[in-house]
Order: structure tokens, then C-alpha cells, then sequence
């Protein structure tokens, strides 16, 4: 059984959705401000955590920056309806989704499973195809299993959206591929992302590989058609 954080000021959502996450099989921990929640998880971390952005004593941000510097638990943000700002600064500071107010249950619902099934470790023996093993694509390489990823040696933290999207940009090195293709990678067929959420996943990743290599170039945009990687 999962553990799922959920963390917002305001009662009315935390109760409803812990109800609908419970009655899905889920374990429900609720917190009313960035700061019990962070108290709660120095004790022990939930398998994943729901986190709205604007809350008294420590928002959702501050919040995260202090996760994102020990864990690479999946996290989802919820922002209001008009805080596009907010959505692209939280996925450039580590948040692997974000959900808007007011939101479809069943949609967050979905956005969890898809975050969860990443998270796993895939079983040994398992049928996973030889695309699942160690990849080595010049100074990068890249072990699914360990959900590890080193350039030129060093090794780079990555949450499990932007592992998924350098491994499907890394596996064939000079082919494009669209932003669509990317979300079909990144999220599942019932959740809808669009364009920005991509892009700011490869800004994200970008400026992370850029923090051991300042010349990285791998990734190349393909404006109005999307990425590849360029193996050098």
C-alpha cells in the first residue's frame, strides 16, 4: 500500500481527496501547512506527496527545495487556475507534475498511479526488453534499474519524468522526438499535459547536466518539432 502526503490548506480538499485516495487503496497522511508536513517527513518519508503551492508558514515551494535536497520522492503540485508562473517554476525546481484548481479527482488519481509505476523498481527477471539495460551513449550512461545517471562520471539526480524522457531521447541518438511522442513517454494515455510542462521537464534536465558539465550539448531543439540527442 502506498503512502501518499497530501499537503494544503484547505480542509475541504484535504478531506475529500484523502477520502477518494483511501477508497482507491491508498494510505493517506494529511498536513495543513509546509511546515507540519516537512516536520512529518524528517521522521519518515511518504512514497509520494501532493503538495499545494500556497500555504501559511512554508509554501509548497519551500517546501520542495527542502525535499529536492534528500529525496527523489515524485511530487505533484496544485497550483490555481491562473499560476503559470508557479507550474514552470516548480517543475524547474524539481516537481514532477502539476495538477490545476479546481481539479478532477479522477485525474489526480491517474497522475499518481502513472508517478508510482515509475517509481517502482522494475522485478529481477522481469521481461523488460534489452532496452531496460545499462545504457551507454558516449559520456552518458544510464541504469534503468538503479534509476542512476552518470555524465562523464559524475553522477546527476534526476526524478523519474526526466529519467524517463533523456532514456527515450538517449536510445536512439540523431532521431527526433516530438513533443507528443515525449508525453506519451512521460504520462499516460489518460493524462493530459501540454507543450510547456514538456519543455520545462528538458529545460530541467538540461540545466541539471549542465551543473557537472557546462558545455552539455546533447540535447538539441528542434523548433516547432521537438528533441533528439546527439551523441558525442
Amino acid at each position: 500500500m502506498s503512502r501518499i502526503a497530501l499537503v494544503d490548506d484547505d480542509r475541504n480538499i484535504l478531506t475529500s481527496v484523502a477520502m477518494t485516495l483511501e477508497a482507491e487503496g491508498f494510505e493517506v497522511e494529511t498536513y495543513h501547512d509546509g511546515q507540519a508536513a516537512l516536520d512529518a517527513f524528517n521522521r519518515s518519508l511518504p512514497d509520494m506527496a501532493v503538495l499545494d503551492i500556497k500555504m501559511p508558514r512554508m509554501d509548497g515551494m519551500d517546501l520542495l527545495q527542502r525535499l529536492r535536497q534528500k529525496t527523489r520522492m515524485p511530487v505533484i503540485f496544485l497550483t490555481s487556475k491562473d499560476d503559470e508562473i508557479d507550474e514552470v517554476l516548480g517543475l524547474r525546481m524539481g516537481a514532477d507534475d502539476y495538477v490545476k484548481k479546481p481539479f478532477s479527482q479522477r485525474l489526480l488519481v491517474e497522475r499518481i498511479r502513472v508517478l508510482l509505476r515509475r517509481q517502482d523498481p522494475q522485478p529481477a527477471g522481469g521481461d523488460d526488453g534489452p532496452d531496460r539495460t545499462v545504457l551507454d551513449r558516449g559520456d552518458l550512461q544510464m541504469d534503468p534499474a538503479r534509476h542512476a545517471v552518470s555524465w562523464k562520471g559524475r553522477d546527476v539526480s534526476l526524478t523519474v519524468t526526466e529519467f524517463l524522457l533523456l532514456e527515450a531521447l538517449a536510445q536512439r541518438p540523431g532521431f527526433v522526438k516530438s513533443r507528443d511522442q515525449l508525453m506519451d513517454v512521460a504520462y499516460d494515455d489518460q493524462v493530459y499535459v501540454d507543450d510547456r510542462t514538456i519543455d520545462s521537464h528538458i529545460k530541467r534536465l538540461r540545466k541539471k547536466l549542465r551543473s557537472v558539465d557546462p558545455a552539455f550539448s546533447a540535447i538539441e531543439t528542434l523548433y516547432g518539432i521537438g528533441y533528439r540527442y546527439i551523441e558525442v
